[in-house]
């Protein structure tokens, strides 16, 4: 059952980015930790084991937000970047702004003033030690935004060569409509939470609610790349069973172990294919630092799943089937 196959899907982003993967690495791991320590060698080592690692098994869009362990993360990847000049024509890089945390100024809080937008896009270019970002992504939605100074923000920033394109994170379809017909811009991909644990979109396009309601149709007919977030469900269906993990869990766990075997792929390659398989080509986004998971991931280019062995995950993770 083993298939080498990318994806039966065109993959959006494809017609955007020079590089382009099935899949994509989040950073947020890098870095160290969320602490005040300072970068060491060891983690700037740790970052440059990981991006060889994946752009060796063809995982060359890395994903990055000015907050992830307060911006060390981007800081190392920098480093990785200036010492080996060449790995940048190699990746596509994507980076996202607009949250704030607590400080001096208030509490946590969302900005996409002009000024926060300016001072983030210089910082991430500052960190990441290029003079270009291939995507910006507004974090998550500002219910407060001056939608026409946002709108000439991120112009401008277009506009200068500091952002190539733009995206969007957390936004449900009324969102990106509404964006989009401000932009002048396309918004070329949007991040959402998707997995075997958190479904969703899934469930919202079989039984319609309010949230994510048509955001695959919208999404498709409009080229936006949906990327997934969270797409390992924080390793809860691969690590090791124990008398507190839910007895779903244990169940789709039992499911995912059979399921690998059939299709002689591992277990992370068999809950990143129940999202390759949609027909919208999501891009999962993994975060693991584990360099032998990340080859684990990897797999997931040689597993096609069967109509059969989709809805049999779906109802596992469901705990319940279709209606």
């Amino acid at each position: 059952m083993n298939q080498d196959t990318q994806s039966t899907y065109p993959y959006p982003i494809a017609q955007h980015l020079r590089s382009h993967s099935q899949l994509i690495y989040g950073c947020m791991g890098l870095g160290g930790g969320w602490n005040e320590n300072p970068i060491a060698k060891a983690d700037i080592k740790q970052a440059q084991a990981v991006i060889e690692t994946c752009l060796e098994h063809n995982i060359n869009i890395f994903d990055h937000a000015d907050i992830y362990t307060f911006g060390k993360a981007e800081q190392v990847f920098g480093e990785v970047l200036k010492q080996m000049p060449s790995l940048r024509e190699q990746m596509s890089i994507q980076s996202k702004c607009g949250i704030r945390f607590a400080d001096e100024c208030g509490v946590k809080r969302y900005d996409f003033s002009a000024t926060w937008i300016n001072h983030s896009v210089d910082q991430i270019l500052s960190r990441l030690h290029i003079e270009q970002l291939d995507v910006l992504m507004l974090h998550r939605p500002d219910p407060l935004a001056d939608m026409e100074e946002l709108v000439k923000t991120l112009s401008a920033l277009h506009q200068s060569g500091k952002v190539k394109y733009i995206g969007m994170s957390n936004m449900h379809v009324s969102q990106l409509k509404y964006f989009q017909s401000l932009l002048p811009l396309p918004i070329i991909c949007n991040q959402i939470e998707l997995s075997l644990g958190s479904l969703g979109a899934i469930n919202d396009s079989i039984e319609p609610s309010h949230h994510y309601d048509g955001l695959f149709e919208y999404s498709q007919t409009q080229n936006i790349q949906i990327q997934a977030w969270g797409a390992l469900f924080q390793g809860q269906f691969t690590k090791e069973i124990t008398d507190d993990t839910p007895m779903n869990v244990r169940h789709t766990a039992s499911l995912i172990n059979d399921l690998a075997q059939k299709y002689s792929v591992s277990k992370e390659a068999i809950v990143l294919a129940f999202l390759t398989r949609l027909p919208v080509a999501i891009q999962p986004i993994i975060g693991t630092t584990n360099l032998e998971r990340i080859t684990h991931c990897a797999q997931v280019n040689k597993c096609l799943l069967s109509h059969t062995d989709w809805y049999a995950l779906l109802e596992s993770a469901r705990n319940h089937d279709v209606p």
